[in-house]
């Protein structure tokens, strides 16, 4: 039997286990939620560096015990510098590289402004320093690297040796690490100890902006002082879906947090309480299909949206849309946004305010490119953009690129609460409809729900194929039955990545906490 693990006064879920026990450490001396993962932000930051980094982006959703949900974009624009000129006769943006590296990271203005809200709350009462200390001290020291990020430098070698910053960074003397070897990031470390000092804005309008202007001049990244002058995480106000058994949340755009709820909400329509697990995996992905073309036909930069998001997730266009499914065919489909690296993070305190968040670089390790002073490995969100100037994801400078990332939420009518979410591009919203189904719909237990089989329709890693993937702990039968139902199957390795690291926390109305961790990844659900 697998056990969710279960705790009463202080509940984390990372993908990696030493984020997790930085963020039980806050929440014992006295940290709030918001610190809690502001401390586990950082280091995870450290220990995952495949997945994510301060030179990434990050989306918050922020549940206090009373009151509204708050949203945090912290995502960066395009710099000023990244015109349609700038990638003269190319085809596309490169993903890998300077002329990758080419949008502001927006993670850290989001931790500024997530603690802004916390002190708001009555919270936010611990200096940066101690909730950047392991993080220090783990960039200092080293880390023992995962295999996750052994197989990642592996896989990913040949694009990235030659990359500035990368092998004398990532690699140890010029080989590929092993799983278990020390890893560190004495320059990172410098960078972060800097930030306690000078404080977060210093990233972008401080003496370290000023540093890390002069090293992405040097290396002809299309970034100026001004752009990072100009970056503001945003408060938003989170997209809302009014399910029958409670109220879900999830982001605005530039990101897919509308195909999340979307899915949800079409397949209300469907009884999916009923369904079995053939029932279940097609009904969900003939919705994502649906989904996925209403984020194709709308999700870009919000200022160049004319229609009202919020607006699709009515019961009348979502009804109508469940409708068009069919029990017996799978539909055709175009092609999906392709994989994504990101890390999903969960945090609710003793009284009960709830946090879940994402921080990306995009692809693994991102551009590849790590600025030789600062240590900071940029990411490459910008290679979502166009050079077609017809296109909805067009390049212009100081525009924002589409998201995969969508961090989720609900209250539900049985007075729970739960923050739940994923890493994994496209496969972000199916995981994240496969966990509410099976725990919130169908009554599985929540860490069963997480670590059951899943699936991905679209693309991995290095393959053209939008097909139909399944882990290979689904039954033969439900094989069989989805590609008698007309679907392309193939099969993935049981436990794999490409599905995502996904995790899951609840509150209970008696006020204990329950979490799951994924045992895809590294990481655990640790409590207090």
């Amino acid at each position: 039997m697998m056990q969710s693990n279960m705790a009463p006064s202080g509940m984390a879920v990372t993908p990696h286990h030493l984020a997790s026990e930085t963020a039980l450490s806050v929440l014992r001396h006295g940290g709030d939620a918001i610190e809690a993962m502001v401390a586990a932000a950082a280091t995870i930051a450290v220990v995952y560096p495949h997945m994510n980094g301060i030179g990434g982006d990050g989306f918050w959703l922020i549940v206090p015990p009373e009151g509204e949900p708050i949203a945090i974009d912290a995502s960066g624009a395009a710099g000023s510098l990244a015109s349609l000129e700038f990638y003269a006769g190319a085809s596309s943006i490169p993903h890998r590289g300077p002329k990758a590296a080419l949008t502001v990271p927006g993670t850290l203005s989001g931790w500024d402004e997530a603690l802004k809200i916390a002190a708001q709350l009555g919270g936010g009462q611990l200096p940066l320093s101690r909730l950047l200390a392991d993080a220090i001290r783990y960039a200092a020291d080293g880390i023992p690297v995962t295999q996750s990020q052994a197989q990642a430098t592996h896989s990913k070698y040949d694009e990235l040796v030659n990359i500035a910053g990368f092998a004398e960074t990532f690699l140890d003397r010029g080989e590929i690490p092993r799983a278990g070897s020390r890893f560190t990031q004495p320059r990172l470390a410098e960078t972060l100890t800097r930030l306690t000092v000078e404080g977060l804005d210093s990233f972008y309008r401080g003496p370290l902006a000023a540093l890390i202007t002069k090293e992405l001049a040097d290396l002809g990244m299309p970034i100026t002082l001004q752009d990072l002058a100009a970056q503001r995480a945003k408060r938003r106000i989170p997209l809302h879906l009014n399910h029958e058994l409670g109220d879900v949340y999830n982001m605005t755009p530039p990101t897919q947090g509308l195909v999340s709820l979307a899915i949800l909400g079409i397949t209300e329509n469907l009884d999916m309480a009923q369904a079995d697990e053939t029932q279940t995996v097609h009904r969900i992905v003939e919705a994502t299909k649906k989904a996925f073309a209403l984020r194709d036909k709308y999700i870009t930069d919000p200022r160049h949206i004319t229609t009202s998001i919020q607006s699709l997730l009515e019961p009348e266009p979502l009804a109508a849309l469940a409708a068009e499914i069919d029990d017996t065919k799978a539909a055709d489909w175009g092609t999906g946004k392709g994989p994504g690296d990101t890390v999903w993070m969960g945090v609710i305190d003793s009284s009960g305010l709830a946090v879940s968040f994402i921080q990306s670089i995009y692809h693994e390790f991102g551009s590849g490119v790590v600025l030789p002073k600062s240590g900071i490995l940029w990411q490459n969100r910008g290679a979502a953009f166009s050079l077609q100037p017809e296109s909805l994801l067009s390049l212009a400078p100081g525009k924002q690129p589409f998201h995969t990332l969508n961090p989720a939420a609900a209250r539900l009518a049985d007075g729970r609460t739960m923050v739940y979410g994923s890493m994994g591009g496209d496969g972000q919203p199916q995981t994240q409809a496969a966990i509410f189904t099976r725990h919130v719909i169908q009554g599985m237990p929540l860490q069963e729900a997480v670590t059951a089989p899943r699936w991905l329709l679209g693309r991995t890693w290095g393959q053209a194929s939008d097909s139909l993937k399944l882990e290979g702990r689904f039954s033969p039968e439900t094989f069989k039955a989805l590609r008698e139902l007309g679907h392309d199957v193939e099969a993935l390795p049981d436990f794999s990545e490409a599905v995502g690291h996904a995790g899951a926390i609840v509150r209970h109305i008696n006020g204990m906490l329950e979490g799951a961790y994924d045992p895809r990844s590294n990481g655990s659900a640790t409590g207090f």
